[in-house]
C-alpha cells in the first residue's frame, strides 16, 4: 500500500498488512505530521459491512484531504540548555537569581576594599629601610658631632651593609 502524507506530499510504500481494519496511528518521517490511516478497499479482505464503514471513512478522509493544507514550520532544534537560565544556574552552579543581587553586592564591596598584599608591604618597607639608611649616612658626621659614641655603631652598620652586599656579589657572581 502507498500512503502520501497530508502536509508534505511525501509517498510512503506500506506493507498491506501492517494497517488494520480499525486502522492505525501513522506518522510523516519527513514532516512529522500524524494521521490515522485506514485500509483502502481493494486491499481490505473485510466483511461487506465494515466496508461500508470504511467508505464512509475514506469520504471523510477525502473531505479532510482536500480542505487547505498547513505546512509546518520547522523549528530550530536547541543543542542543549540555556546556560543562562535560571533552572541551569541553580541545578549547576547553586545560584539562585534572587540571590546574584546580593553577590554582585559583595563583589562589589570587596572591590572598594584595598587590600595591602605581602609584596606591597615588602616593597614599602624596603623603601622605607633604604630611606633611613640613606639619611643616616648624608647626616652621619653631624650625629656623631652631636653624639660621640653613635660612631662605633654607626660604622658597625655600614662595616654590616658592605659585607652583607659582598655575600650577595659572590653569590650571583659565582653561578
Amino acid at each position: 500500500m502507498i500512503l502520501s502524507c497530508n502536509s508534505c506530499e511525501k509517498k510512503f510504500v506500506v506493507p498491506d498488512s501492517a494497517i488494520s481494519a480499525s486502522g492505525r496511528l501513522v506518522q510523516c518521517s519527513s514532516c512529522g505530521n500524524k494521521w490515522k490511516q485506514f485500509p483502502t478497499i481493494k486491499t481490505a479482505k473485510i466483511p461487506p459491512k465494515s466496508r461500508e464503514k470504511i467508505t464512509n471513512n475514506n469520504t471523510v478522509q477525502a473531505k479532510i484531504n482536500k480542505l487547505p493544507k498547513k505546512k509546518k514550520q520547522k523549528s530550530k532544534k536547541r543543542t542543549g540548555p540555556n546556560l543562562y537560565s535560571p533552572e541551569y544556574l541553580s541545578k549547576k552552579h547553586g545560584i539562585k537569581i534572587n540571590e546574584t543581587s546580593n553577590i554582585l553586592n559583595k563583589i562589589k564591596k570587596k572591590n572598594a576594599i584595598v587590600n595591602f598584599g605581602f609584596y606591597s608591604y615588602l616593597i614599602v618597607s624596603s623603601i622605607f629601610i633604604i630611606t633611613i639608611l640613606r639619611i643616616l649616612y648624608f647626616t652621619e658626621e653631624t650625629i656623631i658631632s652631636l653624639f660621640p659614641i653613635s660612631e662605633i655603631y654607626i660604622n658597625y652598620l655600614f662595616e654590616s651593609l658592605r659585607n652583607i652586599m659582598d655575600i650577595v656579589q659572590n653569590f650571583i657572581s659565582s653561578y
